[in-house]
């Protein structure tokens, strides 16, 4: 079981470049220009942000690979992983602190 679910999570990081053959922008990876064309202002939070962080990989471009086609898809691909790579990271924590909180609460249910 656990084989399938891993070979379906690299399946879907292997296929996250498809998201560049699409038209215009991903659903909420808007910046402020894009916001300021479609609503005709920029949200008061997001412009006082804006220039504080630009993300790991902005544009999901790598510097040395430059912007071309083939640096995008690696891009897209390595946020895939990161972004994957964090998801599990976090799960993981969470299940052990809910299981540890469930054994100290079984242990002082028996004294």
């Amino acid at each position: 079981m656990m084989k399938r679910y891993w070979l379906a999570i690299a399946a879907l990081i292997i296929l996250s470049p498809l998201g560049l053959l699409a038209d215009g922008t991903a659903w909420g990876e808007w910046g402020g220009d894009d916001l300021s064309e479609t609503l005709g202002y920029i949200p008061q939070g997001m412009k006082n942000v804006q220039d504080v962080w630009a993300g790991i990989f902005p544009d999901y471009s790598i510097g040395f690979l430059g912007e071309s086609s083939l640096g995008q898809s690696i891009g897209y691909i390595f946020a895939a992983i990161i972004g994957s790579a964090m998801v599990y990271g976090l799960s993981l924590l969470l299940t052990k602190m809910i299981a540890a909180k469930k054994n100290s609460t079984l242990s002082c249910s028996n004294k």
